[in-house]
């Protein structure tokens, strides 16, 4: 579980709901929940993402939710690096062929698939090419899940204009019933509030966290490859870890140390 995401959350609600005691009291929360207005804005500005989408990326959509909230797996480059050092270490004493018992005890599936590649004596450039479209698809699936909140985001405060004006019309066709314009105007406002809520507390940090999670992996595969590829063309161990270091931020590459090499 990521603290810092969990925790942002969290606190939008806390400050939402700052907002409306502060001034009129705890009993003034409920002014802020409407039934009409809540199915006018979530229900139609997921009907827009479902009018976009095929039902399983839909549900796959909502489902993403989950990964938000926790960190990638794996999510530490330090980690990697460092495997990839062992393993250096042990094909240059050992040879490659050492690294088939290891390989398979790896928990990083695409780690443990490029270590196995090269262990079976697959041309390099194959390696990189298979290594890189699993790279490349993996990244279009995250893209198309992230979309779903872009989309979430984008249509929230389309429908709760059109929340608004429904509630407007509504006031306006029974001017002459004082007590429908108060209902009417709460579902004028209240659709507005709610698509503002999705957009910039709900769907909009969730896509750019998803995005932020994909960005982590995808570096910790390219690390992984340009790992594997330099352990199959039998460079120094030390030379590896300067290369992969420059994957890293100055200020992280102080953490990798390797153990062996000349």
């Amino acid at each position: 579980m990521d603290i810092g995401t969990l925790g942002g959350l969290l606190l939008g609600v806390v400050m939402v709901v700052f907002g409306i005691v502060s001034g009129a009291g705890v009993s003034a929360l409920g002014n802020f929940v409407d039934v009409p207005s809540v199915i006018i804005t979530i229900g139609g500005s997921l009907s827009s993402c479902l009018f976009t989408r095929k039902l399983p990326e839909f549900i796959g959509g909502l489902t993403s939710f989950g990964k938000a909230l926790n960190e990638p797996q794996p999510n530490d480059p330090v980690e990697i690096i460092k495997q990839i050092m062992d393993m250096a270490n042990v094909a240059r004493k050992e040879g490659l062929l050492a690294l088939e018992e290891r390989g398979r005890n790896l928990e990083d599936e695409f780690l443990r698939k490029g270590i196995m590649l090269v262990v079976d004596g697959t041309d390099a450039e194959l390696v990189r090419a298979i290594l890189e479209n699993d790279l490349d698809n993996t990244t279009e699936r995250h893209k198309a899940v992230a979309g779903f909140w872009d989309k979430w985001a984008e249509a929230g405060p389309a429908w709760g204009m059109i929340g608004t004006l429904i509630g407007l019309v509504n006031m306006l066709q029974n001017m002459s019933d004082p007590s429908s314009i108060g209902p009417s105007m709460a579902v004028a406002l209240l659709t507005t509030l709610y698509g503002s809520l999705i957009a910039n507390w709900l769907a909009g940090p969730t896509a750019m966290k998803l995005k932020e999670n994909d960005g982590i992996e995808m570096l910790i595969k390219q690390v992984s490859v340009e790992g594997l590829l330099s352990i199959q063309a039998g460079e120094n161990p030390r030379v590896i870890e300067e290369k992969l270091k420059t994957f890293m931020a100055p200020a992280d590459r102080e953490q990798v140390s390797s153990e062996g090499g000349e």
